[in-house]
């Protein structure tokens, strides 16, 4: 009896399975940036972070099911530390903005593995991540301006965020979330 062996994983499984910890990472991390900001009696701000982290976990769950839609072994991942101690307002955004700037430069790695193994299923997979990340930094930078022209008066970032309902969307497009949305 012949023994089953593994598909040989490609660069692109590799570097989708690092994704996959790199974006619960990233909803860890959105947690500890809503808590803090919970403590700091900011709702609208803390109500921001914790949907953002509730999306990068949707996100990470979304590329499970693609890999195990394309009969790939996913093993779901530790995360590293997060940051959960900031001295005001603008730094969580910031480094919030910094964050999705990584996603990005990782989802153009992952489309430029798929592309060089003429795998277009998988690069066609990665162009709605690619797509959103452009929406992500646009509002993060957004976010950062405002809180920049507040010059420390949170009760306008408050505002923006009410008024705006900044973060809200849903996109029908999104590629299917193992387990389902949340």
């Amino acid at each position: 009896m012949a023994s089953l062996k593994k598909k040989p994983v490609s660069k692109f499984y590799e570097l989708l399975q690092s994704q996959i910890r790199n974006e619960f990472h990233a909803s860890q991390q959105y947690v500890a940036l809503a808590v803090w900001l919970d403590g700091k009696d900011l709702p609208q701000l803390a109500g921001y972070f914790y949907r953002q982290s509730l999306e990068e976990r949707n996100h990470a769950m979304a590329l499970v099911q693609y890999m195990l839609d394309t009969d790939q072994h996913v093993e779901i991942p530790e995360v590293p530390p997060v940051r959960n101690d900031f001295t005001d307002v603008r730094e969580p955004v910031a480094l919030a903005l910094e964050q999705e700037k990584e996603v990005e430069a990782d989802f153009r790695q992952l489309a430029k593995a798929a592309r060089e193994e003429d795998d277009y299923t998988s690069e066609q997979f990665v162009q709605w991540f690619l797509a959103e990340q452009v929406e992500e930094i646009s509002s993060m930078k957004r976010l950062l301006n405002v809180v920049d022209m507040a010059q420390g008066n949170v009760f306008d970032i408050e505002q923006f965020l009410y008024r705006e309902s900044v973060g809200e969307e849903d996109d029908p497009t999104m590629p299917p979330v193992a387990g389902g949305k949340l």
